[in-house]
């Protein structure tokens, strides 16, 4: 192996991949897939060509400059640890807590004493470190919790029962149950869950699809449960469940996919018994997003963007209701999106309610008054970040009625937990992760830009405390689509490149949800080319300020945002030095055949409709590279395991970059990084180490962010 100071060098021609005559008519057009046969993993040619992308991508990253000190600055700011807002139930309260030294958190119980004991840890049930932690919910009464795993990345939640008192194993493992929501029945013996029906009833192209809602006994056969929802719906739907608190109203949410409307119902279980005949409250075909809740005062409040885009608090009689029937109590807001709203109770004053809102992608938080909505006043925040979660006791939990838990983090801050006393008004730390010392100096700033079309569009800026000269090699990174916002959050690889001397930039693109649900429409489906015009204005922005140049700009994104990626460097390859792209859609055309990619048709369009088809491969990557062209120096991120996005996509684009570029391997290299037994999501500390030493490392040496 070269040692870290040698000059990297790469072979003058790439593995070998053939080109194949494969071409389609889809409603008129020719499209063009010379690499169509890298989609089959099973296929010799392809198997033997990823190996050969194995050796290469290895033998060029390890031997990168300056990527001991990268790794040992990774370990060290993602060892800071982590710990999670509690959950109360029965007066205990549950919550998660990652030491500096341990692969992923672990699950506690802090008991009524004040005694806190571990109740589960992923790494004793498996010590290789391939099994993750999904989800987890508590009874009511805090004796037995409710708790998925999976392995090897697949995210196919196993669900178990653990008796909380003893630690035993009651039930398990419920297989199909991945993205399963829980809510547990009183006195612990019965919850409603979500779960895919047998696959064996189903095409086999839907057998990821196809969720109910079910209802069932700890301890029987999950294949006996009782059904409760889902039978006659599109078999995308997603669900989930809750209980109000006197356990009388069953709620239910379910949505299309990943499509931003939502349907809601209800059924009264005092009325209808066992097997409950749901209330359709909201219909998707309204396109409009609602979360319901039943709150003690036994109103059920509804956080809406049913004519708000930005999102409103309405509040109803659970026995009517229907929209009509609802009263406004928190208005839309022009310049801020509703998040969520918890009511707490203050003793001698009344219910409150707390409103999380958004200005911008920076959290805010204000008390209203419950019966009337007013407005009280704000909640002192640590500073400009994000609040995670937002707690308050159970109704089983004697006390602390007037007191909210917040899940808190920002760009410095590992995540932690506040505590506001509603009653005195003050704001305390509750316990902060074990390592927050590691992390160095930073500044963050907020800036405004606009894109092509005149748009305002903002972005979060990080720089050493005290800069050197400009310029310097920076990092734009951003997501874009799925209305999902980029908050400020502790982002060790961030820190990394700045504790370097570097530059992160992190715009609030068109597509997310930063500035409401208009701003996700403006960027999807025939808009989806706004989100890469933002992207190339935040790039245009920073080199036109003096922050950096096309030769010290990176850039990186992953899944959506590795679509971004993709586009921009097609796009605009001299605007850009060098691009990680990880677990990437590129193939726009065929992205629907693979995996999840069926949900993905509200976002993107369809290759089946005509008009849909042109806005595809208006901007598709794999179908814009271009022989000849001299593109950045690109990273391809995969997982093998991945069940959203298939590995194909970065395999075709690989080999098709590498045919086309006319940069020499040497200057502007383009490699695939692959990875097994490890998905879409979840990983342990030292992978994460690994992956994101590698990718910074790629970038770091190209824009001379480290000396060779």
């Amino acid at each position: 192996m070269r040692g870290v100071n040698e000059v990297q060098s790469l072979p003058e021609s790439y593995p070998n991949a053939h080109r194949a005559d494969t071409v389609e008519t889809l409603h008129g057009h020719e499209v063009h897939d010379p690499y169509r046969w890298l989609e089959d993993p099973t296929d010799p040619a392809c198997a033997t060509w990823s190996r050969e992308q194995d050796h290469l991508a290895e033998s060029w990253l390890r031997g990168l400059p300056g990527r001991e000190e990268i790794a040992d600055r990774l370990g060290t700011l993602l060892r800071t640890g982590s710990v999670s807002a509690p959950v109360w139930r029965g007066g205990r309260s549950f919550f998660t807590r990652r030491e500096s030294d341990q692969e992923f958190p672990v699950l506690f119980v802090r008991e009524p004493t004040g005694t806190v004991r571990r109740l589960l840890d992923v790494t004793e049930l498996d010590p290789s470190g391939l099994t993750t932690l999904d989800r987890w919910s508590p009874s009511r009464e805090g004796d037995r919790l409710a708790y998925q795993i999976s392995s090897g990345g697949d995210e196919e939640s196993l669900l178990h029962v653990l008796d909380v008192n003893t630690g035993e194993l009651l039930e398990g493992p419920i297989d199909r149950c991945r993205y399963s929501s829980v809510t547990w029945l009183p006195g612990g013996e019965e919850f409603y869950y979500v779960r895919r029906i047998s696959p064996d009833r189903v095409p086999e192209d839907e057998r990821q699809f196809h969720r109910r809602v079910w209802r069932h006994r700890v301890g029987s056969d999950p294949d006996e449960d009782v059904l409760i929802h889902g039978e006659r719906l599109h078999h995308t739907y997603f669900y989930s469940v809750s209980l109000s608190p006197d356990s009388r109203w069953l709620l239910v949410h379910g949505s299309p996919g990943t499509a931003r409307r939502d349907s809601l119902w209800i059924a009264d279980l005092e009325r209808e018994g066992h097997v409950p005949e749901l209330r359709l409250v909201l219909d998707d075909e309204q396109g409009a997003q609602a979360t319901a809740r039943v709150e003690p005062d036994g109103r059920m409040y509804v956080r809406t963007t049913l004519g708000a885009p930005r999102g409103r608090l309405c509040v109803a009689d659970p026995a009517r209701p229907d929209p009509t029937d609802w009263t406004e109590l928190v208005p839309e807001t022009t310049d801020s999106v509703l998040e969520s709203a918890r009511w707490v109770d203050e003793p001698g004053s009344g219910p409150r309610l707390a409103v999380l809102r958004t200005a911008h992608a920076v959290s805010e938080l204000s008390l209203h008054d419950a019966d009337t909505g007013r407005h009280l006043g704000e909640v002192p925040l640590p500073g400009t970040g994000q609040v995670t979660a937002l707690n308050t006791v159970d109704e089983l939990t004697e006390g602390r009625r007037d007191r909210l838990w917040l899940g808190w983090t920002d760009f410095a801050t590992p995540p932690c937990v506040y505590s506001y006393s509603v009653s005195t008004g003050e704001l305390e730390p509750v316990e902060h992760a074990p390592g927050r010392e590691a992390v160095p100096e930073i500044t963050s700033t907020q800036v405004s830009y606009e894109s092509a079309d005149g748009t305002t569009v903002r972005m979060f800026l990080l720089t050493p405390s005290t800069p050197p000269r400009r310029p310097l090699p920076t990092l734009l990174t951003g997501y874009g689509g799925f209305a999902l916002s980029r908050e400020p959050a502790y982002t060790p690889s961030a820190l990394a490149w700045v504790a370097a001397g570097g530059v992160w930039a992190l715009p609030s693109l068109r597509g997310g949800a930063e500035e409401g649900e208009q701003w996700h429409r403006a960027g999807m489906r025939e808009n989806k080319q706004r989100v890469f015009d933002d992207f190339h204005a935040a790039a245009e922005y920073l080199v036109d300020r003096g922050w950096t140049t096309p030769g010290q700009l990176a850039i990186s994104g992953g899944s959506n945002g590795g679509l971004l990626v993709g586009a921009a460097l097609t796009q605009r390859p001299e605007l850009y030095r060098a691009v990680v792209c990880s677990a990437p859609l590129l193939d726009m055309v065929r992205y629907e055949k693979f995996l999840l990619g069926k949900l993905w048709s509200e976002e993107y369009g369809s290759a089946d409709c005509p008009e849909e088809l042109q806005w595809l491969l208006s901007y598709s990557p794999y179908h814009h590279v271009g022989e000849g062209t001299e593109y950045p120096a690109a990273l391809f991120s995969v997982f093998e395991s991945d069940s959203r996005v298939d590995p194909m996509h970065a395999r075709k684009m690989c080999a098709a970059l590498q045919h086309a570029t006319s940069a020499p391997p040497d200057k502007s290299p383009v490699l695939l990084r692959r990875e097994t037994e490890v998905g879409h999501s979840a990983r342990s500390v030292s992978r994460t180490v690994g992956m994101a030493t590698d990718h910074l490392a790629f970038l770091a040496e190209a824009t001379g962010l480290v000396r060779k």
